[in-house]
């Protein structure tokens, strides 16, 4: 039961549906990481260093709070893979699209730019959610009576927006933005680099084994360039407004009051929570979104599935 090649392909809408739910399948592993890169970004806004190292944060959240709250923030987690995977991929799959002139694909520049600007819808779009998961995610480091004790995100997104106003929903969004453009173009270079480097050096044996060395390598970069934006995002979306006075004007007022009381290094605070994510959480959504489509042109196109990402 084959059927002509233009048939058997997955419609769009199906694509983002896939998309969005690896997404979110992948985010089910790694959203204890997530939980600690928040933690150690937000730690030293006390004045004290909190956390040596990722795993003593991990230990001391555990030994504190008890093993459940690394899963805190998770509704937002999910919500912030269903709006920004899905609205980034929709947006990059319709203008590579549109950018695809007969079998001439878009060059390497013009894919950097569509994953640019296909980031940076999609983290348009997912910065509610994100500022739900910062809240959640760094609420149990504060003192009992200033915690917001939001019980899902979608009781947060409607809590600030009735407490703080609805534009507090987008408190953040340039950092936002620009991390999202950095990630996706670092990650878009560095992938398919690494991916052709290590599949023609032949030392791996092709396909799963390739997928995971390329996204770690592609996964320290990506990091390494991406987190002082990183810290300022998540330090602006989870501050407090005293009186009127939010405690930092901007993203770089951030960084320049990071550089200044704790040093040069801290900008990389988290860093390797931040990378155990990004790698791992790359193959996961990947290996998650192949079995999806190769489940959907088996039942549902009646096809044998093709394979390769």
């Amino acid at each position: 039961s084959t059927m002509s090649g233009e048939k058997a392909r997955i419609n769009t809408g199906v694509k983002f549906l896939f998309g969005g739910s690896a997404g979110m399948a992948a985010t089910l592993f790694v959203q204890p990481l997530d939980l600690v890169k928040n933690r150690m970004q937000l730690s030293g806004t006390t004045g004290k260093r909190e956390y040596r190292s990722a795993i003593h944060a991990l230990t001391s959240i555990v030994k504190n709070e008890g093993v459940r709250t690394v899963y805190t923030g998770l509704s937002a987690g999910l919500l912030r893979q269903a709006s920004y995977t899905t609205v980034r991929l929709g947006i990059y799959t319709w203008l590579f699209e549109r950018f695809t002139v007969g079998n001439q694909t878009p060059s390497f520049l013009m894919k950097a730019n569509i994953a640019m600007a296909a980031g940076a819808v999609g983290a348009f779009a997912g910065t509610p959610a994100e500022i739900a998961l910062i809240r959640m995610t760094g609420d149990g480091r504060l003192p009992i009576e200033q915690r917001r004790n939001y019980k899902n995100a979608f009781e947060a997104i409607g809590r600030i927006a009735r407490e703080e106003g609805v534009t507090t929903l987008w408190r953040g969004c340039v950092p936002t933005v620009m991390r999202a453009m950095v990630v996706n173009v670092a990650q878009l270079a560095t992938y398919s680099q690494a991916k052709e480097m290590i599949a023609s050096s032949g030392v791996l044996p092709q396909g799963i084994a390739v997928h995971f060395a390329a996204s770690m390598i592609s996964g320290f970069t990506t990091a390494f360039a991406s987190m002082p934006v990183d810290i300022a995002k998540t330090r602006i979306q989870s501050m407090r407004v005293i009186d009127g006075k939010p405690e930092y004007k901007n993203g770089a007022d951030v960084i320049l009051k990071v550089i200044k009381n704790e040093g040069i290094f801290a900008l990389w605070k988290g860093f390797t929570p931040c990378y155990l994510r990004i790698g791992p959480y790359t193959v996961l959504a990947l290996m998650i979104l192949e079995q999806m489509n190769g489940a959907y042109y088996k039942f549902v196109l009646g096809v044998e599935p093709k394979s390769g990402l």
